[in-house]
């Protein structure tokens, strides 16, 4: 069975991450057609990847009877807005994340889905990298014992992004930042991990008040951080484990996993960016570095496996492992997190059940 693909946004993550990787789904999905607001970006894509249909208009992805499934790759304001849209179609959906603006809008999404019978998977789909599936293994094994903490960090860099292509303005803009934006990876991965969030408390900071993009088709542009950009949050799981999460567009890096899980027996140390990486792990005794085997040529994110695991939801009709409504749980965390910062007080989270 091979499935019509429609993809809406066709930027710089469509670009980089999804479309390289199409090749890997080999028979079981084929482009229709894209779409962007650039004409000249669309047929550019259309050309490249030899999709027979291009258009401005995302409605006309949706109406057409060949696209069996809609990849939603389209700025963090619209993902909602599309995503329902395309459900409404009678079109099963991957939605970048986050799927939506809030936990209860997301919780919609999901009823809505179940409602038509169509399969909603909402990325990231960071619990499907190979490297997150081994430290799964190696904490259901009992590695590192009763785990107690952990520590996560990730940024998406300082501002400007050199050779970005797009604009960036959406990222900066109000109801995104790199608590929406890049917060989501560690927080899937720590709840898929650890289970539910129990309490959060959260401080924050803005590091400058707009910057201007020196290079690219956008050079000149004067963006506006309109949210701040550095987050870190403390996070109670209702295992009784704490975790320390930094999310940031204001730092360069880090010098060492991105994501370390402790224990009264060992620590597990792992990338959740790059598929490339090893994973660290020592019981107390060794400490060993491990080559996890993966399809990503180059390393970075391997989005694909989510559009991968819709396409087989789709097939087999088996429930999904990247639910909208574990997306939710996570947009309730977010949620908790940005009244703590303002507040300045713990704030409980509700179960994801």
């Amino acid at each position: 069975m091979t499935i019509g693909i429609g993809v809406v946004g066709v930027g710089g993550v469509a670009q980089r991450d999804y479309l390289p990787e199409f090749r890997r789904l080999g028979t079981a999905a084929r482009l229709v057609s894209v779409s962007s607001l650039s004409g000249e970006r669309a047929r550019t894509v259309a050309e490249a990847y030899a999709v027979p249909s291009w258009t401005t208009d995302y409605r006309e992805v949706l109406s057409n009877p060949d696209v069996g499934a809609v990849l939603n790759l389209t700025p963090i304001p619209v993902h909602e807005e599309i995503t329902r849209a395309a459900l409404v179609a009678g079109k099963h959906v991957y939605s970048e994340k986050p799927i939506a603006a809030s936990a209860a809008a997301a919780r919609a999404l999901a009823a809505e889905a179940v409602e038509r019978g169509l399969v909603l998977i909402a990325a990231p789909s960071i619990l499907l990298f190979p490297q997150v599936q081994r430290a799964a293994r190696l904490l259901g094994d009992g590695l590192v014992g009763r785990v107690t903490s952990a520590y996560a960090y990730v940024s998406g860099g300082i501002p400007p992004w050199a050779g970005y292509q797009s604009d960036p303005t959406p990222f900066f803009a109000k109801g995104a930042g790199p608590l929406v934006d890049m917060a989501v990876y560690p927080l899937h991965a720590l709840t898929g991990l650890l289970g539910d969030v129990t309490r959060v408390s959260a401080m924050s900071s803005r590091s400058r008040d707009s910057f201007v993009v020196d290079d690219g088709p956008y050079a000149g542009l004067s963006v506006p951080v309109e949210v701040d950009d550095t987050w870190v949050l403390l996070l109670e799981f209702a295992s009784g484990a704490i975790a320390c999460l930094e999310a940031n567009f204001s730092t360069a890096a880090t010098l060492g996993p991105e994501l370390q899980i402790r224990g009264d027996a060992g620590v597990i140390g792992l990338s959740l960016l790059d598929v490339s990486a090893p994973l660290v792990r020592a019981d107390g005794e060794q400490t060993v570095d491990e080559q996890t085997p993966h399809e990503r040529e180059g390393g970075g994110p391997d989005h694909i496996l989510g559009v991968a695991h819709l396409l087989d939801c789709i097939t087999s009709k088996t429930a999904s492992r990247l639910s909208a409504l574990r997306a939710a749980h996570v947009l309730d965390v977010i949620a908790a997190a940005q009244a703590s910062a303002q507040e300045r007080r713990q704030v409980d989270v509700p179960p994801s059940a």
